[in-house]
This record gives C-alpha cells, sequence and structure tokens, in this order.
C-alpha cells in the first residue's frame, strides 16, 4: 500500500491535500492532485474545497515544471468539474480557471504540432503531452458547457484551433480526438460567432477525419459526431447480437464460462486499484460506460453507436441553427407593429414564413450537400427497424437501447427542422423532394402506436411538419396533409405538456388555415380551424401558446370570403371579446414572473394585434349589416 506522504499532516483529508500542492517535492505534488482527483468524486467534500479556494491552489500547477503534477492537477479539475455540475463549473471560471487552462492548452499545442527536442524519448513526451491535453481538453468542454464566460473566453482565445489540433490525432490517439469531438459539440451550440469563423484549413481537419478508414467503433463515434451517418443501427444491431449468440456458443462450447468470470473479477480488482492511486478519469459518455460487463462488448459496441448518431445530430442541428427565436421564446415576427389599416396585408403577406433562414457560408453549405447531411438525416427520422426492437425486447440487457433508438429519431425529427430552415429548396432537391419528405412526415406521424405517442417525440415532429409547412406555403407547393388530418396532428400536440409542440400545432394549423383561406369552398375547414385556434387561445395555460394561436387567428381571419363567411358562423368577434380580457389579465398576474422580456415584448404585440383585430372584425360585421338593411 502506497504511503500517504501527506498523513503526518493533521487536520481534514482536503487540508492536508491542499497544503501538500506547496510541496518542494514533485512526487508529493503530484500524490496531492492525485489524492484530491479521488476526494472529489465524493460530492460532500467538494464545498469544503471550494471553501479553501482548491481552484487557485491547483490552477497554477497545471503550468508545473513536472508534466505528471501537470496531468493530475488537470485530472484532479476535470473530476471536480464533472463532479460538481454547473454551479462549480461557474465557481471554477470566478476564480479565474481559465487563465492557465488557455496557457496550458497552448503549451500542449506545441508540444503536439512540433518535434520537440527533449532528454527523454520523444514518443514517450508526445505520449505525456497528449495526456495532459485530453484531461485540458475535458476541463475546457466541461466549463464551457455550464458557463457563458467561459464560452466567450474560447471564442476570444480562439481555442477552437487547439481543439480541431487535438482532434486531428486521430489516427494517433482516439480518446483525445473523441473528447476533443464532444467539447467541440458543446461549444458549437447557439454560437454563430464560432461557426462563421470556421476557414477552408478547420472544415479539411474535418473533412479528414470522416473520410478516413472506420475500422472501429471509436472511429465511428468520432466520425459521426463530425456528421456521418451512414451506418444502419437496425442493421448493426442485427449483426452485433447474431456475434454475442455466436461468442456465447462458442464459449460454453469450449467451456470458457467460469474462466470469463474470473477476468471480470481481476478487471474489477484492478479499476478499484486504479481508483487508489487518484488517477481516475471519469468518462461523461456514461451511455457507454464501463458499467457494462466486458463480456458484452457487442452491447457497448452498439451503445457506442447510437450515443454517437445522436450526438452527431446534435451537432448538426447546432451548424444549422439559425438566430430564429425558440419556440419556448416564440416568434417576435409573427405580431409586429402592423397599422390598422395595413393589418390583413401585412399578415397575409406573410405566407406562414415564421422563420429567418442562416445564411450557411459556402464551405459549411458545400460540407453538408457534399456528404449528403440531408439524405442521412431524413433516414434517420424512420422509426427504429422492427427486427431491432424485437432483438432488444427479447433479451434484458439489451432492452435499455430501445428508449436510445427512439432518441436518435427524436433528434433526426430536429436536425431536419433546422435544415429545412437554413437550405433552399433546390439543396434540399426540388419541389418533388420535399412532397416526398411531407409524404415521410405523414407516415410517421399517423403511424399506429399501442401507447400514446410521447412528448418528445410530438415536439420533434411538429417541429419537423411545421418547418416543412412553412417552405411549401410560402412557395405554394401542394400540401400532402388534409386539413382532417392536420387537426387530428394538431389535436394530439395541444394536449401534450411540452409547450414547444402546442406552439408547434398551434403554427402548423395556422399556416394550413392561410392556404385554405385562399382557396374556394373551404368554410367548413375553417370553422375547425377557427373553433381549435379559439379554444386554445382560450383555455391553454401557458400565455406562449395562446398569443400562438391569437397570432394564428389573425392570419387565417384576416381577409377572403372564405374566412370572412366561417368568421361569422363560428362568432369569431364575440369570442375574441371574451378572450380579450382575460389574456390580457394573464398578463398582468403572470406576465413578469413567468415569461422572458422578449417574450413580454412579443405577447404586448399580440395584445394590441388582438384589439386592432376586433375593431377591423367589427367594422365588418357593422358594414355587412348596412348592406343587408340597404337592400332591405
Amino acid at each position: 500500500m502506497v504511503k500517504d506522504p501527506c498523513a503526518v499532516r493533521h487536520g481534514p483529508a482536503e487540508s492536508r491535500s491542499l497544503h501538500c500542492l506547496q510541496s518542494t517535492s514533485p512526487e508529493v505534488r503530484e500524490f496531492a492532485c492525485a489524492s484530491i482527483s479521488k476526494l472529489v468524486q465524493q460530492s460532500k467534500v467538494i464545498p469544503s474545497f471550494l471553501q479553501r479556494d482548491a481552484v487557485r491552489c491547483l490552477g497554477p500547477l497545471l503550468l508545473d515544471k513536472c508534466l505528471s503534477v501537470r496531468e493530475t492537477a488537470a485530472g484532479a479539475l476535470r473530476n471536480l468539474s464533472t463532479c460538481g455540475g454547473f454551479e462549480v463549473c461557474d465557481s471554477m471560471v470566478t476564480r479565474d480557471v481559465m487563465t492557465p487552462l488557455v496557457a496550458l492548452l497552448r503549451e500542449c499545442t506545441t508540444g503536439l504540432d512540433a518535434n520537440m527536442e527533449a532528454a527523454m524519448p520523444s514518443n514517450n513526451l508526445t505520449k505525456n503531452v497528449e495526456d495532459i491535453a485530453n484531461q485540458a481538453i475535458n476541463v475546457l468542454w466541461n466549463v464551457c458547457e455550464s458557463n457563458s464566460k467561459a464560452l466567450c473566453i474560447f471564442n476570444k482565445e480562439s481555442c477552437v484551433d487547439i481543439v480541431l489540433l487535438c482532434l486531428s490525432k486521430f489516427q494517433t490517439n482516439i480518446e483525445l480526438a473523441t473528447s476533443a469531438a464532444y467539447c467541440l459539440q458543446t461549444v458549437t451550440e447557439d454560437n454563430q460567432d464560432l461557426l462563421a469563423s470556421f476557414d477552408s484549413h478547420s472544415l479539411q481537419i474535418l473533412e479528414s477525419v470522416m473520410m478516413a478508414m472506420a475500422n472501429t467503433m471509436e472511429i465511428c463515434l468520432l466520425q459521426t459526431l463530425i456528421a456521418a451517418l451512414s451506418v444502419d443501427a437496425g442493421q448493426f444491431i442485427t449483426q452485433m447480437k447474431e456475434a454475442e449468440l455466436k461468442r456465447l456458443s462458442e464459449a460454453a462450447v469450449e467451456n470458457e464460462t467460469e474462466e470469463a468470470v474470473v477476468n471480470l473479477e481481476d478487471a474489477s480488482q484492478n479499476d478499484e486499484d486504479g481508483m487508489m492511486d487518484g488517477l481516475v478519469k471519469k468518462k461523461k459518455l456514461t451511455d457507454i460506460s464501463d458499467l457494462i460487463p466486458a463480456v458484452d462488448e457487442e452491447l457497448k459496441q452498439v451503445s457506442a453507436l447510437l450515443v454517437a448518431q445522436k450526438t452527431a445530430l446534435e451537432l448538426i442541428v447546432n451548424m444549422c441553427y439559425s438566430d430564429d427565436p425558440s419556440d419556448d421564446e416564440w416568434e417576435e415576427q409573427s405580431s409586429s407593429d402592423e397599422s390598422e389599416m395595413g393589418l390583413e396585408k401585412s399578415l397575409n403577406d406573410s405566407g406562414g414564413q415564421l422563420f429567418s433562414p442562416l445564411c450557411l457560408s459556402d464551405e459549411v453549405h458545400s460540407a453538408i450537400i457534399n456528404h449528403l447531411i440531408p439524405k442521412k438525416v431524413f433516414e434517420k427520422t424512420s422509426f427504429p427497424s422492427s427486427c431491432a426492437l424485437d432483438i432488444c425486447r427479447e433479451a434484458p440487457l439489451w432492452k435499455p437501447l430501445i428508449p436510445k433508438m427512439y432518441t436518435v429519431q427524436y433528434r433526426a425529427l430536429t436536425c431536419l427542422h433546422n435544415i429545412l430552415s437554413v437550405l433552399d429548396i433546390e439543396s434540399l432537391g426540388g419541389n418533388s423532394a420535399l412532397q416526398e419528405l411531407a409524404q415521410h412526415l405523414l407516415e410517421i406521424v399517423f403511424t399506429p402506436s399501442d401507447v400514446p405517442k410521447p412528448d418528445e417525440f410530438l415536439e420533434a415532429a411538429s417541429s419537423a411538419v411545421r418547418a416543412l409547412f412553412q417552405i411549401m406555403a410560402s412557395k405554394g407547393i401542394q400540401q400532402c396533409m388534409t386539413p382532417e388530418q392536420v387537426m387530428s396532428f394538431s389535436n394530439a400536440c395541444v394536449q401534450s405538456k411540452n409547450t414547444s409542440a402546442r406552439v408547434n400545432a398551434v403554427s402548423i394549423v395556422g399556416i394550413m388555415g392561410s392556404v385554405l383561406a385562399k382557396s374556394v369552398n373551404t368554410s367548413e375547414a375553417l370553422k375547425n380551424i377557427g373553433n381549435f385556434l379559439l379554444g386554445t387561445a382560450g383555455n391553454d395555460s401557458s400565455l406562449v401558446v395562446s398569443g400562438g394561436a391569437l397570432d394564428a387567428i389573425f392570419d387565417v381571419f384576416a381577409d377572403g370570403e372564405e374566412s370572412e363567411k366561417a368568421a361569422v358562423e363560428i362568432r369569431l368577434l364575440q369570442a375574441l371579446r371574451k378572450i380579450q380580457p382575460s389574456f390580457k389579465a394573464k398578463m398582468r398576474k403572470d406576465g413578469r414572473e413567468k415569461y422572458s422580456s422578449d417574450q413580454l415584448c412579443v405577447l404586448d404585440n399580440v395584445k394590441t394585434n388582438l384589439r386592432r383585430f376586433i375593431s377591423y372584425l367589427d367594422g365588418i360585421e357593422k358594414a355587412h349589416k348596412a348592406k343587408i338593411l340597404y337592400f332591405i
């Protein structure tokens, strides 16, 4: 057993470990860092370390003369940031962890990017530098995921160049490259400044990863983090299950089952020994963690693939992110300051286009098209294969894969929404491709199910349908869904607890209604649409959803003979007069407590437009009555 060189000190373990960080002996400093790395895995001791300013004590050791001290110090900060969560990461940034962290990464960059002269063999030096870089990249990943100031520093210091360099080492150090890929996926989320900075060299690195031979699932994991989604998960599950059955059968024949159990016990003991030296490296990929027994290698491979595909889709979502307000914040464009006289024209001229497409750079646009990303995302939106589902249902250890397969589908549907929002029709394959996509979504939405579709599915599917409806309506492309189908799907969505799904529902109905209002013999369908929107506007618990429903009413019933006819028959004017005071009362009661300033600004515009629209309908009704009296 290793003797604790700090054991002679008195006081709590935290105090002893922090005191030993100041030792003149590199071995003692390394042991102290390793001890902290182990201790902070117990969440109850983290506050004590923070009170003793552990971050400022560990920070300088990131630049220690001894490389092993650097690695263990980075490992301690990695475990602290991982086990402590968002609040601890915030505290670490406040205590200026980014300054030594960025400095360390820059020094690592020099070691990774050049043939350094050193007393020790160069391959050992490179290995040490890469191990340090891996720990540091994980710290960077954690704090940037949790803290906006850290992300600002990441952008300002051009840390993306460091991350891309680590990513480029995928042929020789897959662990470092995978950490870099996950860090890259995190920092690109909602980060337009960073995405805009990607130059041809950056994209060449990403392309080199995508074009590499994928002879292991680790390489496949890395590639799909960058954007490759070619593997058929259902087919792969079938292959892995067959491989597992074959292996177990051979093991039974050769009577090796007992030996496998012994090996597992030895591996477990080795893991315990590794934890004792404080160099435990916590993996954030819990979906493919070592909790899965080593004998279930095939299961680990499938888990790795599903995690990779999910994360790849999330990365594409970030790449195709536009400045369009989120569904929770709601579209500010939908209720702007139209004049009273031009209300009906401004609402109808929108054509249902409630998003502002992002202008992708030529390089990113070309990468998305050249690597057939829309086609690959489209394929992932389908339900998991029945064969793969049967395999997982019949094997208890494989059952947890079922929700992961569905999660890939949900992420693909969300990804499809963003792709539709940023690519033009030609890049998507033209009108025929959009109609094919509409038919595909129709099949997905109305596929029979033994249980109600979960909220996550309704949110993702409705966002994809909404984006497609917006494009088709704006370009005059015929919709594939009938009004009855739209109402059926939207009714399911408004029953959801997910606010975004409900916002999407009223938007979809509004787009359909706007199209029908310009057609003939549609008053019956418009009556159903009006009643649906009135019910949602008056009864939904969220002002965001109610406001969206009112906006849709303005769109649908602003002009046209069919809409005027339907409005009279459903007594739209009288219904809106009843909704108006309750909507205003809700805004006074809940506005500032439950909604952001941006949302309140939008809702205030809705309130104003509701008053204007009621006045507009009242004028039409009076004119209609005057016309009748004239003829009488």
